[in-house]
């Protein structure tokens, strides 16, 4: 599947107003993987974002515009979600949902290395 370059560029574009970040872009699930220090953070997934957050969110973050939930092998993913273009479509929401993602990411678990 391909994945929206234009909102790729987006991301990258407001990631590098933080200098601190240590940002690394992988082509991962058909689309591509912005991993903040080292740990997943946002995908860029065909048409949608797809997002880390604190898992105690899901049912506030569920009421908003455009937010689906992550299913994998028929059971609901916490503390992940897509989120449709109509989510994220004006400034205010796409930096809601990305400074969501990132305020989560210093907390989150790094993958195990193998």
């Amino acid at each position: 599947m391909a994945y929206d370059m234009k909102l790729a560029d987006r991301i990258r574009e407001y990631l590098l107003q933080f200098p601190k970040l240590k940002i690394k872009e992988k082509r991962m699930f058909g689309g591509m993987v912005f991993m903040i220090n080292g740990k997943m953070c946002i995908n860029v997934s065909g048409q949608k974002m797809m997002c880390r957050f604190d898992p105690d969110l899901t049912e506030k973050l569920a009421e908003r515009n455009g937010y689906l939930p992550m299913i994998m092998k028929g059971k609901e993913l916490k503390g992940y979600c897509f989120v449709e273009p109509a989510g994220f479509k004006n400034k205010k929401d796409f930096e809601y949902w990305i400074n969501l993602c990132l305020e989560f990411n210093s907390r989150a678990k790094s993958s195990k290395k193998k």
